[in-house]
């Protein structure tokens, strides 16, 4: 059974960076339209068995019970911890691909997570397969098994899962994957993901209302300002 991932964070505390002079209860509703959009794709993806949402917010596990996935409670995550922890409770099986997916990648298609697993699949064996970020990061990672490597999940995460593949002795495989390349983490992510087609249709329709008639790129200027 393949498994798949997803951390959350409480909803006060999400899209911070993204749009910070956003009123609060707008910030929220993107970070749950964000993941409705991500469920989706995930629910579309051929191979994929049973998806998960960890998260110590009430509001975004009901969200994730509503798009038909799981949601695990845990208090005060801490994004890695929170990971790992996610694998134990999940009990994966011993030569399961294992999928990790941030949360930021509203603009994910199910097709990009059949590629990222049938490239897990197809080989085999033990190794490491990541889709990175455009800034360097990790949007998405595939264990085999799960566990074969410790999370590390942040800045410049696409090198430091390199560095702990090459540590545990495990291939590791860098794909390319157009719509996992941008997270929605930062001001100026938000011209380039509407500049794209693809998935995430609440997102970009939020967006749209969002800005109104202003440009994301001018938006993006006044936010860093």
């Amino acid at each position: 059974m393949t498994i798949a991932l997803v951390p959350v964070k409480r909803l006060e505390q999400s899209k911070s960076r993204l749009l910070p002079h956003l009123p609060d209860a707008r910030r929220q509703a993107l970070t749950l339209a964000m993941l409705e959009d991500l469920l989706e794709a995930l629910a579309a993806t051929p191979g994929l068995d049973r998806v998960a949402v960890t998260t110590p917010d009430p509001i975004v596990a009901e969200a994730v019970r509503a798009a038909g996935a799981e949601a695990l409670i845990r208090p005060e995550p801490g994004l890695n911890a929170a990971l790992e922890e996610g694998i134990a409770r999940l009990h994966p099986g011993p030569d399961e691909p294992f999928l990790i997916v941030l949360g930021d990648v509203a603009g994910a298609v199910a097709a990009d997570f059949a590629s990222l697993l049938e490239a897990a699949s197809a080989r085999g064996a033990r190794g490491v397969w990541c889709a990175p970020s455009a800034d360097g990061g990790t949007s998405a990672l595939v264990q085999r098994p799960a566990g074969v490597i410790p999370c590390r999940f942040g800045p410049d995460s696409a090198r430091r899962h390199r560095e702990a593949a090459r540590e545990a002795g495990v291939p590791f495989h860098l794909l390319e994957l157009a719509s996992l390349s941008i997270d929605l983490d930062q001001p100026e992510d938000l011209e380039a993901f509407l500049a794209t087609e693809g998935g995430g249709r609440r997102t970009r329709a939020l967006l749209t209302e969002i800005f109104g008639e202003t440009a994301p790129a001018t938006a993006s200027r006044e936010e860093r300002a």
